[in-house]
């Protein structure tokens, strides 16, 4: 009886062996033959600005249901193309990262269209201590002397005059993968052709700052600035008004009547009497 049981003990195990592994040779079988198609991408990582060659590339099997719009075939179709931003190792090559065919590589491959790239001068301090790194977006602020009025002195005054501005490069690095804080000489910013415009004037004025900022906060904020007397909450000397000049009026001599007085007075006898007449 005890044998009987183990038969078929032993039986049932076979069973749902056999069913599991025909179960999972349909299952290979099955990814075996799902579809794919063939997509470079980076063999190494690529830095933004960087002309591509066949060295840095290659190709993989990409299942067709999910190949990324823009992504290439073949490595000849990328051969001397630039990226405009940082490719990852493993990473699909799409068009969408590389400049317009032709361009050459460098910084000039990394300006957006219609803008400009200009570098300013700065110091641990301009430079917000090194934190202002590529693909950091700051605020320009200058400090600088008023023109001066009439008779009056000109104000010091600090106002921001450029917001949410790109750092394209620091120094000659444009690599945006380092976090660490470089103190440089010099930043490159990214503008339009009247900012870059400001920028120029405002550095030649007055003394430039940085202003670090938040990358996705593109909110702009108008000021009018601030001078060291709203600084120290001094009031305002008030403006002298003009004097008005009373003109006075021209006084009208006004004749006064004529009192009698003893020496006008002539006394008159006629027929026994007399008569005092005063005129």
């Amino acid at each position: 009886m005890k044998n009987v049981k183990a038969i078929g003990l032993l039986m049932l195990a076979s069973v749902i062996g056999l069913g599991a592994a025909v179960y999972a040779a349909g299952w290979v079988s099955q990814q075996g033959s799902i579809a794919s198609n063939k997509v470079v991408v980076a063999a190494s990582d690529i830095e933004l600005g960087s002309k591509i060659n066949a060295q840095m590339l290659s190709i993989i099997d990409w299942p067709s249901g999910s190949v990324p719009a823009g992504a290439f075939k073949e490595l000849k179709d990328l051969q001397d193309r630039v990226v405009r931003v940082g490719v990852l190792r493993g990473e699909a090559i799409l068009d969408g990262k590389l400049a317009p065919v032709g361009t050459q590589g460098g910084l000039s491959a990394v300006i957006a269209e219609g803008k400009r790239a200009m570098t300013v001068r700065v110091n641990d301090v301009v430079g917000v201590a090194g934190f202002a790194l590529p693909g950091n977006y700051v605020d320009v602020m200058v400090n600088a002397q008023q023109d001066k009025n009439k008779g009056e002195e000109g104000k010091q005054i600090s106002k921001t005059v450029l917001e949410h501005v790109l750092v394209l490069a620091v120094a000659q690095e444009a690599g945006r993968d380092d976090t660490k804080p470089k103190v440089v000489s010099a930043v490159t910013l990214e503008l339009t052709l009247e900012d870059s415009e400001k920028l120029d004037l405002a550095r030649s004025v007055g003394t430039l700052s940085l202003v670090l900022r938040n990358q996705v906060d593109k909110n702009t904020v108008a000021t009018a600035g601030i001078t060291k007397n709203q600084l120290f909450g001094e009031r305002a000397e008030p403006e002298a008004l003009p004097v008005k000049v009373a003109v006075a009026k021209p006084r009208v001599a006004r004749s006064k009547p004529m009192v009698a007085s003893a020496s006008q007075c002539v006394e008159v006898v006629q027929n026994g009497s007399r008569t005092l007449n005063c005129f």
